[in-house]
């Protein structure tokens, strides 16, 4: 068992609202400057600059995550996070046929750059990544399920896109093993507030959601992890057991 420092909610580049200087290359930097070591790219509605994250993250001794924020039909954010960069790409191409295409306007929205494994800009996102798929949450959580990853609502305890906020209230039944928050310090006031994340002993995390490289989590979340015997496989596989509410024997 080792104890990781985590971040697992960043944009790049890619995300229309992410800054420019959120290349794949510049965030790992950021992140090692922080200690951290296990961190997820969840871009909006698309994982096309995972393939160049995972090169760099890897080649630096950081544990990269391949993930998505969706933006469900209910327009609440939800975090999607993969064992393998095959999984979170083929779940890429899934939701870019289940989202409405409406044409970027840079100078409204900015730019959805494409970078490769140098952060070099080899294309962009033609069509608006910030506008609502298809997907409903059930449908959402179903599929990354059968995909072998994890779905979860993205920081419950803000008012843009959180479940609670879009829904008026945490489903009562909810399919979720687990949810984010914005702000550790948030976790009290939410589980007294919502008393099924308590009854149903939901796992939490606390991530950064970055879209500039200043907001990276200086401290991470800290989880404790079964690595032996080590790769970046098993800890990304016992990241996602960990969000799925399994627990280590």
């Amino acid at each position: 068992m080792s104890l990781y420092r985590c971040d697992l909610h960043l944009h790049s580049c890619l995300s229309p609202c992410g800054d420019g200087d959120m290349t794949p290359g510049n965030i790992v930097g950021m992140s090692l400057l922080n200690g951290l070591q296990i961190v997820a790219l969840t871009d909006h509605n698309s994982t096309k600059n995972c393939p160049a994250f995972f090169k760099i993250a890897k080649a630096n001794g950081i544990i990269p995550v391949a993930g998505m924020e969706l933006t469900t039909a209910e327009d609440v954010h939800a975090v999607c996070l993969f064992r393998d960069l095959e999984s979170a790409m083929a779940f890429g191409e899934y939701v870019d046929e289940r989202r409405f295409k409406i044409k970027n306007q840079p100078e409204i929205f900015g730019e959805q750059l494409i970078t490769d494994e140098n952060d070099e800009v080899i294309g962009s996102e033609e069509y608006l990544l910030l506008n609502a798929s298809y997907l409903s949450l059930e449908e959402a959580y179903a599929e990354v399920i059968s995909r072998g990853g994890v779905c979860y609502p993205a920081h419950i305890d803000r008012s843009s896109n959180g479940i609670i906020a879009m829904l008026g209230d945490f489903p009562p039944d909810p399919h979720f093993t687990a949810f984010e928050l914005g702000d550790i310090a948030s976790l009290e006031r939410c589980l007294d507030e919502y008393p099924v994340l308590r009854e149903r002993g939901l796992t939490y995390v606390a991530s950064s959601d970055a879209h500039y490289l200043t907001d990276i989590s200086e401290e991470g979340f800290a989880l404790e992890l079964d690595d032996e015997p080590y790769s970046s496989q098993r800890v990304r596989d016992r990241l996602i057991d960990y969000l799925l509410g399994k627990k280590e024997d």
